[in-house]
Protein backbone atom coordinates (compact mmCIF):
# COMPACT_ATOMS: atom_id res chain seq x y z
CA UNK A 1 0.00 0.00 0.00
CA UNK A 2 1.16 3.52 -0.68
CA UNK A 3 -0.30 5.41 2.26
CA UNK A 4 1.30 8.77 3.08
CA UNK A 5 3.45 8.86 -0.04
CA UNK A 6 3.71 12.50 -0.98
CA UNK A 7 4.34 12.54 -4.73
CA UNK A 8 5.14 10.48 -7.82
CA UNK A 9 8.85 9.80 -8.21
CA UNK A 10 8.47 8.96 -11.93
CA UNK A 11 11.65 6.83 -11.86
CA UNK A 12 13.86 9.95 -11.78
CA UNK A 13 16.29 11.51 -9.34
CA UNK A 14 15.28 14.53 -7.31
CA UNK A 15 17.40 16.87 -9.45
CA UNK A 16 16.02 15.47 -12.70
CA UNK A 17 12.43 15.73 -11.45
CA UNK A 18 12.98 19.30 -10.27
CA UNK A 19 14.46 20.39 -13.60
CA UNK A 20 11.83 18.53 -15.62
CA UNK A 21 8.92 20.11 -13.77
CA UNK A 22 10.53 23.56 -13.97
CA UNK A 23 10.73 23.15 -17.75
CA UNK A 24 7.21 21.72 -18.04
CA UNK A 25 5.70 24.44 -15.84
CA UNK A 26 7.47 27.09 -17.91
CA UNK A 27 6.15 25.57 -21.13
CA UNK A 28 2.63 25.43 -19.71
CA UNK A 29 2.82 29.07 -18.63
CA UNK A 30 4.15 30.11 -22.04
CA UNK A 31 1.80 28.07 -24.26
CA UNK A 32 -1.11 27.54 -21.79
CA UNK A 33 -1.53 23.98 -23.12
CA UNK A 34 0.95 21.09 -23.37
CA UNK A 35 0.78 17.36 -24.06
CA UNK A 36 2.62 14.88 -21.83
CA UNK A 37 2.14 11.52 -20.15
CA UNK A 38 -0.71 11.15 -17.67
CA UNK A 39 1.37 10.65 -14.48
CA UNK A 40 3.56 13.67 -15.31
CA UNK A 41 0.44 15.72 -16.06
CA UNK A 42 -1.18 14.88 -12.73
CA UNK A 43 1.99 15.79 -10.86
CA UNK A 44 2.51 18.98 -12.90
CA UNK A 45 -1.00 20.11 -11.97
CA UNK A 46 -0.03 20.18 -8.26
CA UNK A 47 3.04 22.29 -8.98
CA UNK A 48 1.40 24.81 -11.31
CA UNK A 49 -1.62 25.30 -9.02
CA UNK A 50 0.74 26.43 -6.26
CA UNK A 51 2.62 28.75 -8.62
CA UNK A 52 -0.63 30.41 -9.76
CA UNK A 53 -1.69 30.87 -6.13
CA UNK A 54 1.61 32.64 -5.46
CA UNK A 55 1.11 34.76 -8.59
CA UNK A 56 -2.32 35.83 -7.33
CA UNK A 57 -0.63 37.25 -4.21
CA UNK A 58 1.64 39.27 -6.43
CA UNK A 59 4.09 40.56 -3.80
CA UNK A 60 7.88 40.53 -4.02
CA UNK A 61 8.30 37.48 -1.78
CA UNK A 62 5.88 35.48 -3.92
CA UNK A 63 7.74 36.55 -7.08
CA UNK A 64 11.04 35.39 -5.60
CA UNK A 65 9.53 32.06 -4.55
CA UNK A 66 8.22 31.50 -8.08
CA UNK A 67 11.55 32.57 -9.60
CA UNK A 68 13.26 29.93 -7.48
CA UNK A 69 11.03 27.23 -9.02
CA UNK A 70 10.97 28.49 -12.63
CA UNK A 71 14.22 29.05 -14.49
CA UNK A 72 13.28 31.82 -16.95
CA UNK A 73 12.34 35.34 -15.93
CA UNK A 74 10.01 35.61 -18.94
CA UNK A 75 7.86 32.79 -17.51
CA UNK A 76 7.79 34.46 -14.09
CA UNK A 77 6.76 37.77 -15.67
CA UNK A 78 3.99 36.14 -17.73
CA UNK A 79 2.72 34.29 -14.67
CA UNK A 80 2.48 37.47 -12.60
CA UNK A 81 1.28 39.85 -15.32
CA UNK A 82 -1.14 37.68 -17.31
CA UNK A 83 -2.11 34.47 -15.54
CA UNK A 84 -2.24 35.67 -11.91
CA UNK A 85 -4.70 38.54 -12.57
CA UNK A 86 -6.81 36.27 -14.79
CA UNK A 87 -7.58 33.95 -11.85
CA UNK A 88 -7.84 36.65 -9.14
CA UNK A 89 -11.43 35.70 -8.25
CA UNK A 90 -11.03 31.95 -8.68
CA UNK A 91 -10.54 29.85 -5.54
CA UNK A 92 -8.47 27.09 -7.13
CA UNK A 93 -8.67 24.62 -9.98
CA UNK A 94 -6.67 26.65 -12.48
CA UNK A 95 -5.40 23.67 -14.48
CA UNK A 96 -7.26 20.79 -16.10
CA UNK A 97 -5.90 17.43 -17.23
CA UNK A 98 -7.62 15.77 -20.18
CA UNK A 99 -6.83 12.20 -21.18
CA UNK A 100 -5.58 12.01 -24.77
CA UNK A 101 -5.24 8.35 -25.70
CA UNK A 102 -2.02 6.38 -25.82
CA UNK A 103 1.39 7.10 -27.33
CA UNK A 104 2.14 5.03 -30.41
CA UNK A 105 5.67 3.91 -29.49
CA UNK A 106 5.15 2.50 -26.00
CA UNK A 107 1.41 2.78 -25.32
CA UNK A 108 2.00 5.26 -22.49
CA UNK A 109 -1.21 7.03 -21.46
CA UNK A 110 -1.07 10.62 -22.71
CA UNK A 111 -2.79 13.73 -21.39
CA UNK A 112 -3.29 17.36 -22.32
CA UNK A 113 -2.63 19.85 -19.52
CA UNK A 114 -4.21 23.28 -19.97
CA UNK A 115 -5.33 26.31 -18.03
CA UNK A 116 -9.07 26.42 -17.45
CA UNK A 117 -9.77 29.80 -19.11
CA UNK A 118 -6.84 29.64 -21.48
CA UNK A 119 -6.05 32.00 -24.33
CA UNK A 120 -6.12 29.95 -27.57
CA UNK A 121 -3.78 32.46 -29.25
CA UNK A 122 -1.01 31.85 -26.68
CA UNK A 123 -0.07 28.43 -28.03
CA UNK A 124 2.78 28.90 -30.48
CA UNK A 125 2.73 32.71 -30.27
CA UNK A 126 6.50 32.90 -29.78
CA UNK A 127 7.08 30.71 -32.83
CA UNK A 128 4.75 32.84 -34.95
CA UNK A 129 6.48 36.03 -33.83
CA UNK A 130 9.90 34.55 -34.58
CA UNK A 131 8.80 33.41 -38.05
CA UNK A 132 7.36 36.85 -38.86
CA UNK A 133 10.58 38.52 -37.71
CA UNK A 134 12.67 36.18 -39.88
CA UNK A 135 10.50 36.78 -42.94
CA UNK A 136 10.52 40.55 -42.46
CA UNK A 137 14.34 40.51 -42.16
CA UNK A 138 14.65 38.41 -45.33
CA UNK A 139 12.57 40.86 -47.39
Amino acid sequence: MRHARGYRRLNRTHEHRKAMFANMAGSLIEHEQIKTTLPKAKELRRIVEKLVTLAKRGDLHARRQVAARLRQEAHVARLFEVIGPRYKDRQGGYVRVLKAGFRYGDMAPMAIVEFVDRDPQAKGAADRARNEAEHSDAD
